[in-house]
């Protein structure tokens, strides 16, 4: 949420408005001052892609030409389960990606629910919300199977097509757990990592679950700092693109200074 937002709902936030509420204003505010703006302009942003590794089919090359003010339906609804993923400027990119599968019967993984436990690194503050990227998931493949984890063991839960897990993505021993879970031996057709916001940790999530994405399948790393640039492109070129030959890297720069920027891999379709 920007400094704007935040200032004006601070007299709130500590006040008597319970979090629900708040998820309500703050879905409200994005509404009228980013998404109805966004429908009314022709304007047009695009990001800035680097590719790496084999180009697969179907290709990745139409992300450097996708516009990231163009409103889609995957921003409203994210938005409006208390996700922060249209405020920072990745559900054109989802859009993009996924809009062509929503009705397949998918498996899809995040890691990273979103804790609003304050004592948790990269929490989303006390008046976040908890499975809410895994709720929006839900609602916009409605065949899918929608699986997440998180270290926070205490924001675990599970609903009609939603069952999460533990996982420690610092932890080799706890990702192989996760993925050894009967319900994922089989993979995932997509796999996002939003969780501890770290180059070793998304490096070592990356490195224990890519084997386990399906053929076809679309994996995501999320809020990559721009201070990591040059680590991430070096192992890409280096070490990535070779030990998977089937695998088609886009690295997707939408902030050139900030940690809104993500890593999409596709595994090719057998």
């Amino acid at each position: 949420m920007n400094k704007r937002v935040k200032r004006l709902l601070r007299p709130f936030v500590y006040g008597t408005l319970s979090p629900k509420t708040v998820q309500s204003l703050r879905f409200q505010w994005w509404y009228l001052t980013s998404y109805v703006p966004r429908m009314l302009s022709s304007g047009v942003r695009t990001p800035r892609v680097r590719y790496f590794g084999t180009t697969v089919v179907p290709s990745l090359n139409h992300l450097q030409s996708l516009n990231l003010l163009a409103p889609t339906k995957t921003c409203r609804v994210m938005t409006r389960f208390g996700s922060d993923k249209a405020w920072n400027g990745y559900t054109p990119v989802y859009s993009a990606l996924f809009g062509d599968r929503c009705d397949q019967p998918l498996r899809i993984l995040e890691l990273g629910l979103g804790t609003n436990n304050e004592d948790v690194l990269s929490n989303m503050g006390v008046f976040g919300a908890p499975g809410a990227s895994l709720r929006g998931w839900r609602q916009l493949f409605p065949q899918a199977h929608v699986y997440g984890a998180d270290i926070d063991r205490g924001i675990l839960f599970e609903e009609d097509r939603i069952k999460t897990f533990h996982c420690d993505q610092l932890d080799a021993a706890s990702i192989r757990e996760l993925w050894s879970r009967p319900e994922l031996r089989d993979g995932a057709d997509i796999i996002i990592e939003d969780g501890l916001h770290t180059l070793e940790a998304n490096i070592s999530f990356l490195e224990g679950s890519l084997g386990h994405l399906r053929p076809g399948g679309i994996y995501v790393t999320e809020d990559i700092g721009a201070d990591c640039f040059d680590e991430w492109f070096d192992r890409l070129e280096k070490t990535y693109s070779k030990q998977y030959p089937k695998y088609e890297f886009a690295f997707v720069t939408l902030s050139e200074r900030g940690y809104n920027n993500m890593l999409v891999v596709r595994r090719a379709a057998d």
